[in-house]
């Protein structure tokens, strides 16, 4: 075959190749391999028609004998990146195509797969500006555009992650992975029914889309619509049965349903599939915890570490974690706080345990916290989170103590172990003024930040039912919706205090001059229990973890009393008139 007819054939194949007629265009390459086994040509464009079939080894062969021929070829080089990145080696990857880029610094599409390798390495920032550098030299680049929204995503700056899927749609109004992805970035940003209006749109696009389906059930569990969050989920299964994120995911809508024996069989399948997914343990978690699985519960409680997005991050002390297993005699140690207010006033018990096997307790917690917790049984210095640290011998995180602890439902102590301040509390005293009738301190919703926030707060309007002339009403949160605020300024009979406290210490002063505290699952229900001041507990019909199941009493707080929806989003029932006079009387 002459190289004129050699010619003719490749241009034949590559425009077959275009077409997507893959069999006739590698029948064509694989003719002129045949008559010249060294074709770059033929060689490095088989190889990339391997990666497109999703054959990284075959692919890796070819372009290793393409790049013997011609070492410095950046298309071959950029490609040969993309079959690494297949085979889950994204170190090499980088390096093919950082070799391609210094042949040719402004290839725009090996600086988008270089920010994917970068990406993949979790290196974000760096992927974001290898996105940018793409984008300079090809500004309408559909997909660095919606790759450098995924980076964004995962810096945590979902607005800028939106306005670039917007860029990538406006490029490519109907590409379904971009509007998934967009979606994605709605849900970060906690607007769950924009959210859900891309992910449909994605599905009539690309019905089959299993991730969509996935994601689309995610937005509607955030709607509170559980029904159809797991008619979506199970539609991702039976498009992709082998789909780990939604196994998960339907976990843990039916564990909100109170289904949990088929909520513990999804986690159980998601980790067939994928023993370390960090999201299936975590969840499984959740489930055995509740289920008052302590023993289970805990060691995969640890799993928090790894879950994308993390409940907080890890602290990378240089001295090694304690859980339990090596001495302490003669060691200091840092107990450190690292979820929520209510998660350190409930676990900072544990100090006394730990100073018991004779170390020096430090602990580290929220500085709204630091003064109330100073005089802790068995603490020898107390810090805010921030401040400089001295030198210790080992570190353990607040909730990893009960598993430090073998913590079960035959060990845990209800008994008080937080007081406040006795001159602080005489202040507070003096402000209310002498006691006409009961004081009851109320409490309706927690931070809007908390994931689980639109379950387990009222509004102020939700609970006005329960005021009574016969009882002294105290709000004891620092901060009130908008909402709240214009209830509050047409309910009489209600005193606002939130705006006087400055921590921790003066909320505990007047939960002490209360006689009774009535809330929803926030940190003030820990303080009032830790402090044995009667508290009655609203709970959502799923529960946080800690408060089990159908039980009106916590084995963490002997002076909890619990009131426990019967069925999703009803408070009502929960805010009978009977109570506010027995709480009055």
């Amino acid at each position: 075959m002459t190289a004129q007819a050699l010619a003719a054939q490749l241009a034949q194949a590559v425009a077959l190749h275009q077409q997507g007629q893959l069999d006739q265009a590698e029948a064509l390459y694989k003719e002129i391999l045949r008559v010249q086994p060294q074709h770059f040509d033929a060689l490095q464009l088989l190889a990339t028609m391997a990666v497109q079939r999703k054959d990284p080894v075959t692919a890796m062969a070819l372009f290793d004998q393409a790049l013997k021929i011609s070492p410095d070829h950046p298309s071959a080089l950029n490609n040969r990146g993309n079959a690494l990145r297949d085979l889950n080696r994204p170190e090499e990857a980088l390096a093919s195509y950082e070799h391609a880029l210094r042949l040719q610094p402004d290839y725009a599409e090996a600086l988008a797969n270089r920010g994917a390798a970068l990406r993949d390495l979790e290196r974000y920032a760096e992927a974001l500006e290898s996105y940018d550098r793409a984008l300079r030299i090809k500004p309408d680049y559909a997909l660095a555009l919606s790759n450098r929204g995924n980076a964004l995503r995962a810096l945590k700056r979902p607005l800028e992650a939106l306005a670039s899927y917007d860029r990538a749609l406006g490029v490519r109004p109907d590409d379904a992975q971009v509007l998934s992805n967009r979606g994605n970035a709605l849900q970060d940003l906690k607007r769950p029914e924009e959210a859900l209006q891309s992910f449909d749109h994605a599905l009539k696009i690309r019905p089959d889309f299993a991730e969509a389906l996935s994601n689309r059930g995610k937005a509607l569990w955030d709607l509170r619509r559980p029904a159809e969050a797991l008619a979506s989920y199970e539609r991702a299964l039976q498009i992709k049965p082998d789909f780990v994120g939604a196994w998960s995911n339907r976990g843990g809508v039916l564990r909100d349903l109170m289904r949990h024996a088929e909520a513990m069989e999804c986690f159980e399948r998601a980790l067939q599939l994928e023993p370390g997914n960090a999201e299936a343990h975590w969840n499984e978690a959740l489930c055995r915890l509740i289920l008052g699985d302590f023993a289970g519960g805990w060691v995969k409680y640890e799993w928090r570490w790894k879950k994308e997005p993390g409940l907080s991050a890890a602290r990378n002390f240089s001295q090694p974690l304690w859980l339990g297993k090596e001495s302490l005699a003669g060691k200091t140690i840092l107990l450190h706080s690292e979820q929520g207010l209510g998660d350190t006033l409930q676990f900072c018990r544990y100090a006394r345990q730990v100073a018991a096997l004779g170390a020096t307790v430090v602990l580290e917690v929220q500085p709204a916290l630091k003064t109330l917790l100073q005089d802790l049984e068995g603490v020898s210095l107390v810090l805010g989170r921030g401040e400089r640290l001295p030198d210790v011998d080992c570190h353990c995180p607040l909730l990893s103590l009960p598993l430090a602890f073998k913590v079960d439902l035959g060990n845990i102590s209800g008994e008080p172990y937080l007081h406040s301040d006795p001159d602080k509390r005489q202040a507070w005293q003096e402000r209310l003024g002498p006691g006409r009738n009961k004081r009851i301190g109320l409490v309706w919703s927690g931070s809007t930040g908390h994931q689980n926030d639109h379950n387990r707060s009222l509004a102020l309007a939700d609970m006005r039912g329960l005021l009574s002339e016969r009882a002294e009403w105290y709000c004891l949160q620092k901060e009130l919706r908008p909402a709240d605020q214009a209830t509050l300024a047409n309910t009489p009979g209600l005193t606002f205090l939130g705006d006087s406290f400055q921590d921790f210490s003066d909320t505990a002063a007047v939960v002490a001059l209360m006689d009774l505290v009535i809330t929803v699952d926030t940190s003030v229900a820990h303080l009032a229990g830790a402090m044995g001041k009667e508290v009655w507990l609203l709970l959502a019909y799923s529960p946080d973890w800690r408060w089990l199941l159908g039980r009106s009493d916590s084995p963490w707080y002997g002076s909890a009393r619990l009131f426990r929806q019967s069925a999703p989003g009803d408070w009502e029932p929960l805010l009978p008139g009977a109570a506010c006079e027995r709480c009055s009387a």
